[in-house]
């Protein structure tokens, strides 16, 4: 997901009533799983972009 960072991807898990997002980013030593939320529409909400920011800031 270039919108959050390099090497960031999300993942998608559909469970019968809604779908689940896992957004991650993947290092050469580790895989950092930043945020994991139920989605409800196309778009991802701005709320959890930020978050997602925030917490690879705070890892790097």
């Amino acid at each position: 997901m270039p919108s959050i960072g390099t090497r960031c991807h999300e993942l998608r898990i559909p469970d019968g009533r809604s779908d689940w997002r896992l957004i991650y980013r993947v290092d050469a030593d580790a895989i950092i799983v930043v945020g994991v939320f139920p989605k409800k529409s196309q778009k991802t909400p701005k709320k959890e972009i930020e978050s997602a920011r925030v917490r690879l800031k705070s890892y790097d």
